[in-house]
């Protein structure tokens, strides 16, 4: 076997650690084609089969598991002993949410930040997948979720609530079906199952004999429903503006929407904390989120941090 090419066990290590091409590809600027082809490459080298291959995504094999093992941590060497040569600019920050809280919520409040402080560069990272502050250049994420990260400081900004959404489209064609019966409705799954087991649980009625289609994140759902697929169980935070544009309706004027028990978390590692830009993004975003939780008391503004 020749000299595998180190280049090679890089992308690799990107798209074993992803479990996605294409996410794996954008990191890497490149084509999701080219990147399948160095990894197909990678195993007629090795003469392994290294991923099982599925609609979802990518997952290891056993063989894959062990040159994971054998090889990553060693990229990870080389990371963390080139990070001291790298130069840290305090006005420059990398920011990690997912598309939808990013687009919906933050992009019409940054040009109030860029306006008071024009010295930050804010690089965005529009990403459903959880940021590794350990093996990425990341300073600061938003996420959903609990709170409960390992880790990293975690600062709550405000709660989510709940309710099914389709596209005006969707409900002319099932003019005359009840929305409170959703049983006969194309349903969409959910990313979490237990939103909608919840949202049964609080209405009564029967949960669909099956879903037309799961989604594997929010983002993808929410274009589901966009598109007239099916009814999706919509986060009002991030398609307000979507309900607002008429692109999206909420299902039955009986329904009020109810408390996600998940939240949105301003999440940061401990060495940020002495980044200058951070602790003016800090500062400016938990003010913003203050300010909406108190126009939203539905979201739990209590539990915000101030």
């Amino acid at each position: 076997m020749s000299r595998v090419p180190l280049s090679l066990l890089q992308q690799f290590v990107q798209v074993a650690r992803l479990g996605n091409l294409s996410r794996a590809a954008d990191q890497a600027n490149l084509t999701v084609s080219a990147l399948s082809h160095q990894m197909r490459q990678l195993e007629d080298r090795l003469e392994r089969r290294l991923f099982e291959r599925g609609p979802r995504g990518v997952t290891l094999t056993v063989e894959g598991c062990e040159l994971l093992e054998a090889v990553g941590e060693h990229f990870d060497g080389i990371e963390h002993a080139l990070s001291r040569y790298r130069e840290r600019r305090h006005e420059a920050l990398t920011l990690s949410a997912s598309p939808g809280i990013i687009s919906s919520w933050l992009m019409p409040r940054l040009p109030r930040l860029l306006a008071a402080h024009p010295e930050l560069e804010l690089n965005l990272q529009s990403t459903s997948v959880l940021v590794n502050f350990d093996r990425e250049a990341v300073d600061v994420a938003m996420r959903y979720g609990k709170g409960q990260w390992q880790g990293v400081r975690s600062e709550r900004m405000f709660g989510e609530w709940i309710a099914p959404v389709a596209a005006p489209e969707l409900v002319e064609r099932m003019a005359g079906a009840d929305p409170l019966d959703l049983e006969n409705w194309p349903v969409l799954g959910d990313p979490n199952p237990s939103r909608w087991n919840d949202w049964f649980a609080h209405y009564g009625g029967k949960p669909p004999r099956r879903y037309v289609a799961h989604m594997d994140t929010v983002d993808a759902l929410r274009h589901a429903a966009l598109e007239g697929l099916g009814v999706a169980m919509g986060r009002m935070v991030t398609s307000k503006s979507l309900i607002d544009a008429g692109r999206l309706v909420v299902l039955g004027d009986r329904y009020l929407p109810v408390p996600d028990p998940e939240a949105y978390y301003l999440v940061y590692p401990p060495r940020s904390e002495d980044h200058r830009g951070m602790a003016t993004f800090r500062k400016w975003l938990l003010a913003e989120a203050e300010a909406y939780c108190k126009q939203m008391p539905q979201l739990g503004c209590d539990e915000a941090v101030a």
